[in-house]
Formats: structure tokens, sequence, C-alpha cells
């Protein structure tokens, strides 16, 4: 995802000089890219392993959840990459952002949108409902139309809130059955499926879909804080 993140880091367009916020920061690699353009920046992240990993690369990373930030107008600018569509509390994580900010400071970034994988998630589905599972009825994730992102950081406080939907079509180089495995662990976890079956639905689900490209569907949003 990070390999993907360019197009979103220059929505962003960080300046020497700003302090900016990675809220998802994963292991740093968009992080580093901003540092190199001049800016300083703190990134954050709910998962231990990624925060460690940030900070081999010599990141200033914090181990937080994104819904519950202590920061209190403190940066120029907020980004986030292929990280809010798995922040199912989005309302507080808006309001987190929105609070972080300077007045005047903007938010750009890139997340899954309306109709992201549709493709591979309807396969699976097809895939556990023939074995006699039953997938969960809650969402795993937080795919937004353009018009319910912007609804919710509208009532977080943001305006000049542009948001657009982008169908990328991307190749999975680990394939179909590794992004099953790896990005849908949990959901495979929620639906009961033992360890030892996981591998088989997998190569199942990939036959199923037919090609190792991930029907990806990004939005892509630049905002300001007033």
């Amino acid at each position: 995802m990070s390999a993907l993140g360019e197009a979103a880091l220059d929505l962003l367009d960080p300046q020497p000089g700003e302090f900016i916020l990675d809220v998802g920061c994963g292991e740093g690699t968009l992080t580093r890219r901003i540092v190199e353009r001049g800016a300083s920046v703190v990134g954050v992240d709910n998962n231990e392993s990624m925060i460690k990993a940030a900070r081999a690369k010599g990141i200033e990373a914090e181990l937080w959840d994104a819904e519950s930030l202590p920061f209190d107008a403190e940066f120029d600018a907020a980004f986030s990459n292929a990280a809010l569509h798995w922040m199912l509390e989005k309302e507080s994580v808006a309001s987190s952002i929105f609070l972080s900010l300077k007045c005047g400071g903007r938010f750009a970034g890139e997340m899954g949108g309306e109709g992201n994988l549709h493709r591979l998630r309807e396969a699976l589905d097809e895939e556990l409902v023939g074995r006699g599972y039953i997938p969960p009825i809650e969402a795993a994730n937080w795919y937004p139309s353009v018009e319910h992102f912007a609804a919710v950081y509208e009532a977080a406080g943001f305006k000049e809130i542009d948001s657009r939907l982008i169908e990328r079509p991307t190749p999975l180089d680990h394939g179909v059955a590794a992004w099953v495995t790896t990005f849908r662990s949990g959901w495979l976890d929620r639906s009961g499926v033992p360890t030892v079956e996981r591998d088989l639905i997998a190569e199942a689900v990939a036959k199923r879909v037919g090609s190792n490209t991930a029907d990806y569907v990004r939005l892509r949003f630049t905002m300001r804080k007033p």
C-alpha cells in the first residue's frame, strides 16, 4: 500500500518546516517520504510492531488509537494512506484529527472507497457459504461513498472537502490466496474457519476470481480546518 501512496502524498504536498501528523503510519515508508520533503512528522498507529518498524526507520512514531489522539491544535497538516477504512469509529477519528490540527490546517490522503474489493470479498463470502460457514453481518471495513465520507468530516468541523472515487485495478504480487489469508484473516476468524482449512479456502477463492488483480476503488480527499 505504501508503494501505491505517492498520489496521496502529492495531495498533501508537504512543505519544508511544516509539522505533520501521519494517521495510521504503519511501518513508516510514506512517513519517511514526508520527512525527505523537509517536514517534521509524528506517525501514529495502534499496532505495536508497526510502530517498532517505523522507529527503526528513524521515524518519530507513537502508539495511539486514531479516535483518541492526545494532540491539541499542534499540526500544520495531517495525512493518512490506506488506514482510515480500518477505523470503524469513524466519527471519533474525524473529530480527533480535527482537534489535532491548527486552525487552517489541512488533511489529505487516500483510503478504500465504495465498491472497494467487491469482487474479491464477494468471492470469499460465496466460498464460505458454500462450505457451510456464515460470514459476519457487521462490516470489517468502512468503504464510504463520497457523500458519506464528506458528511462524517463535515460533522467534525472540516470545510473545503474534496473527495473522489478512483478505480485502480492492482496486481497482487503474492496472489489472491495470500490476500485472503493475510488481509481477511479477521473475517475468517469471525466466520469460525479453523486454521487447517484456510489455505484450501484461499486457493478456492483464487480459482473463483480467476486472476491476481484486485479491484481496488480508492477514495482520495483533501479538506481544511477553518
